[in-house]
């Protein structure tokens, strides 16, 4: 069921209240590690240190997604991009795995893009294969964590992220959203969920006909 109109109606000025407040502090507190992460990835991977990627916001909108670069450019001998597990080294895993890599989203969230909490936003090319239902996780803005990451995260199976998604956008509140912070700590210091099954990072999702195997969409989670 959807939140009351009153309360969805006072939920949205107070959490974009929070999520200014939240992402400013943290981004001048943390300004320092993230310069030294920038310059660590420079020297690691190589320039770019910034992802940018395109993703689907609130109401079906496209905006630039900014996070630390995590992969390689390795290539083999045709000039074909190499899969992400052979891309994603030890660098890289140690950044997903704590999570580090999405610090400069945080400047997503001061722009109005994204929430502190919301569904994961995803790859544009997604949009025409989503059910009605399965779509409707565009209802709110995309979030940084969520309640399908505190559940499972890469763990989980498309079907089952975006079930979560749904019940985030009936359900959503404040009181809700702090849950699922202070849960994303307990998440990040176990590192839990940063990998499909066997694969390094989630597959593509075809919708209703499956999915294929990763290595091509770099940073979908």
């Amino acid at each position: 069921m959807p939140p009351a109109p009153r309360k969805q109606a006072l939920y949205a000025p107070l959490s974009r209240g929070r999520d200014l407040l939240v992402a400013s502090t943290a981004l001048v507190l943390l300004s320092p590690l993230l310069a030294v992460l920038i310059l660590l990835v420079r020297v690691v991977l190589g320039s770019p240190a910034l992802f940018r990627q395109q993703r689907i916001g609130l109401a079906d909108r496209p905006f630039e997604l900014v996070k630390l670069r995590t992969m390689s450019d390795e290539r083999d001998h045709a000039g074909e991009l190499l899969p992400d597990a052979a891309r994603l080294g030890r660098f890289g895993r140690l950044l997903r795995a704590s999570s580090l890599d999405e610090l400069p989203t945080l400047w997503n969230v001061l722009r109005g893009e994204m929430s502190l909490v919301g569904p994961r936003p995803l790859l544009p090319r997604y949009l025409p294969r989503y059910t009605p239902e399965q779509r409707r996780r565009h209802e709110v803005k995309p979030g940084i964590t969520g309640w399908a990451q505190i559940h499972g995260r890469n763990a989980l199976s498309w079907e089952q992220k975006f079930a979560l998604d749904v019940w985030y956008v009936d359900h959503r509140s404040l009181g809700l959203d702090f849950r699922i912070l202070l849960a994303t700590v307990g998440q990040v210091v176990r590192a839990a969920g940063i990998r499909h099954g066997q694969e390094a990072t989630m597959p593509e999702f075809l919708g209703k006909e499956g999915a294929v195997p990763a290595g091509r969409d770099h940073a979908l989670s």
